[in-house]
């Protein structure tokens, strides 16, 4: 018996020793394991931008990621007032076109930054149809409708709610009637950026009467972030074997013309001013994605400036994409520093259904119903090589 209970007792000590040892063991694993390693959040923060003539308050906000990326937005207009990105020697700067008050966007823009909508692009003559009733829109563009008309989404005070994740959540309510177009449109425009240097926009809408729903953004890119240069030369390349030629007043003829043998043709990267020149008026055409039915975010396209090194890839939901080259810039409006925002200072990549789709009914739709959602998305990655 004696011995029996000095063995039990002998066991119980090993049992002890083995899981002291174990435990120690853990711990000592535990604090020379590395940490997990923290993934930093994208901020944003908030600033007053100005008050409109009736009093309402502007916000400007501020999104910076981890890679010290930083892009700013105002509610006013949903405009993307700069975007700071490296180059490749790390120098920060901001590529797109903007200014530095809001009393310069009041005054009147080319649309710099803006959301444009309810209809982006132009609409001819001003006129569409659905069921049978005609609708006569503003022609604040020569004989036709463009961007959305005299007061369009890029003139409106959106609500705006910062997200936990670092996002700017802008909304607003378009009323029935509004601009003369039918029904109330809640649209929302989510932007985003990420930690590899994405500036991500979500647009999502939903009406209560069959409308024309086209919303883009209308930044003006400068890779080289100096303005008083142009984008001639930069490189372009756009995924589209196909774009949509136009009459005089840049409404498309309905045709979907190839782009092989033409100017248009950026299918390989291609130096915009080699040939810009055999374009009358310089680009302001929409191409036609090469996507599929089904395909989620698509190439789009891609721009370059080898001296700066910055790269810009465009990936979109959408079937097209408009390129601008800024012809219209006359040097007449002036941005920080009384730099002068010359011809070709700058150009535009805008992702879109094509331009009067309204009347066209062999281009994709752009009518939306009570009861369907309206959602697209466009990616706009920054890189340098």
């Amino acid at each position: 018996m004696t011995t029996t209970l000095f063995y039990q007792q002998e066991m119980i000590s090993l049992f002890s020793l083995i899981f002291s040892i174990s435990l120690l063991s853990v711990l000592v694993a535990g604090c020379s394991s590395p940490q997990t390693e923290t993934v930093e959040k994208v901020t944003i923060e908030e600033e007053p931008f100005g008050t409109l003539d009736d009093g309402r308050k502007v916000s400007l906000f501020t999104l910076t990621n981890a890679k010290d990326m930083e892009v700013e937005i105002t509610n006013y207009g949903g405009i993307v007032t700069a975007i700071n990105t490296p180059d490749k020697d790390g120098n920060i700067d901001n590529v797109v076109l903007g200014f530095e008050t809001l009393d310069k966007y009041l005054e009147g823009t080319p649309y710099f930054g803006a959301i444009v909508g309810r209809y982006g692009n132009r609409i001819e003559d001003g006129t569409f149809t659905i069921d049978g009733t005609e609708y006569k829109l503003a022609t604040n563009d020569g004989d036709n409708h463009l961007h959305g008309g005299e007061e369009g989404f890029d003139k409106k005070l959106w609500d705006a709610d910062m997200q936990d994740d670092g996002s700017l959540r802008l909304t607003y309510l378009s009323e029935d009637g509004e601009e003369v177009y039918p029904g109330n449109l809640e649209v929302e425009v989510v932007y985003s950026l990420t930690n590899d240097n994405e500036l991500k926009i979500e647009y999502e809408a939903t009406t209560d009467k069959a409308t024309p729903v086209n919303l883009t953004n209308h930044s003006y890119f400068n890779l080289s972030s100096q303005p008083d240069s142009t984008i001639l030369d930069h490189n372009l390349m756009i995924n589209a074997d196909q774009y949509t030629p136009v009459n005089d007043e840049l409404i498309p003829t309905g045709e979907l013309a190839e782009v092989e043998g033409t100017p248009f043709n950026f299918t390989s990267p291609h130096e915009i001013g080699a040939r810009i020149n055999e374009v009358e008026g310089g680009y302001d055409h929409n191409w036609v994605l090469n996507r599929s039915e089904g395909d989620s975010l698509f190439h789009a396209a891609t721009l370059f400036h080898k001296e700066s090194g910055r790269e810009m890839k465009v990936f979109t939901e959408e079937p097209g994409i408009q390129f601008y080259s800024g012809n219209f810039l006359d040097g007449s409006l002036e941005g920080p520093e009384g730099t002068s925002y010359i011809q070709h200072a700058a150009l535009c990549l805008e992702t879109q259904h094509f331009p009067n789709s309204p009347n066209e009914p062999e281009f994709p739709s752009t009518i939306i119903e009570p009861g369907e959602t309206y959602k697209t998305t466009t990616v706009y990655q920054f890189s340098t090589r």
